[in-house]
């Protein structure tokens, strides 16, 4: 036994000595930001294989994780990404970034299905180029912290298919299925149509689907929208307006839901507009 921990102890003073190797030879260079980042990630990642005594085979399979990871990176598929949101990674990193001023939205993940150049469309256009469902118009205005309507703010949409897919995902949608851009009108107001959107599972044909399974844990995300609202002279915010009652709500699969950013839609009794549901929702930008 004696011997035993003469073994371990000079085991850990190697690592030691190491690790301090280690990072002499990558945080040492004239870029404060990356010596800060570089430190940190090589002792936390040296004191993870030191507590848990990180066995040969094991890091021999997250090896082969990470590599099959990056393969399932092909075209509009961002499986790290994905797995970053299903760690909850995306979303702490998001809480760090986008410390909300009062009164302001809040921020939510983009997620890896966002896809810029999005086509503008009118106000009260429709976003909805294919796919069945109820109906909805989702209206509102986009305002600064003071509550002053904001001209010209620019809102970028985008929301999964009836299908549980994503037009990036689904190569028999219209290319810009559920996306959308427009601008709000000197009230600050804006307007579109869409087809209510419905929960949907997240890939699990890969790598984050086989971890997700390994944690006995479900793919679901609970229905939402997401939205990149901006405007000139105002903090731009990345955000999602999930629905309110969605079984999903409390184990999103990507931990990307906020309590204020749950929403009602309500039932149309107005015949005038030919829609199932209206949501009505402000934004509010800080300066």
């Amino acid at each position: 036994m004696t011997q035993l921990n003469e073994n371990v102890t000079l085991t850990q003073a190697a690592n030691v000595q190491l690790l301090d190797q280690v990072i002499a030879a990558y945080a040492r260079t004239d870029n404060e930001r990356w010596n800060t980042l570089i430190e940190s990630l090589l002792r936390h990642l040296h004191g993870f294989a030191n507590e848990v005594e990180l066995r040969p085979e094991e890091w021999w399979t997250a090896i082969d994780f990470l590599t099959r990871t990056g393969q399932a990176c092909i075209g509009p598929r961002q499986e790290f990404i994905l797995l970053s949101d299903a760690l909850g990674l995306s979303s702490a990193i998001d809480n760090l970034n986008n410390v909300t001023m009062a009164g302001a939205t809040e921020s939510a993940v983009t997620g890896p299905f966002y896809a810029p150049h999005s086509p503008y469309i009118e106000h009260g256009g429709s976003i909805a180029l294919a796919g069945e469902g109820e109906t909805a118009l989702i209206r509102g205005r986009v305002l600064d912290t003071e509550g002053t309507p904001i001209a010209g703010a620019e809102l970028d949409i985008w929301h999964t298919s009836p299908n549980q897919l994503y037009a990036v995902q689904d190569h028999s949608q219209p290319e810009m299925n559920f996306r959308g851009k427009l601008r709000t009108r000197e009230d600050g107001s804006y307007a579109f149509q869409t087809i209510k959107p419905i929960a949907y599972p997240v890939p699990v044909d890969g790598p984050v689907g086989q971890l997700l399974n390994k944690a006995g844990r479900h793919p679901m995300r609970p229905a939402h929208i997401h939205f990149i609202v901006s405007a000139e002279g105002y903090r731009s915010v990345t955000t999602q307006l999930f629905t309110r009652g969605d079984e999903f709500n409390d184990s999103d699969a990507v931990f990307g839901v906020k309590g204020s950013l749950l929403i009602d839609y309500q039932r149309n009794t107005d015949r005038s507009l030919a829609v199932d549901w209206l949501l009505d929702h402000d934004f509010v930008l800080a300066r």
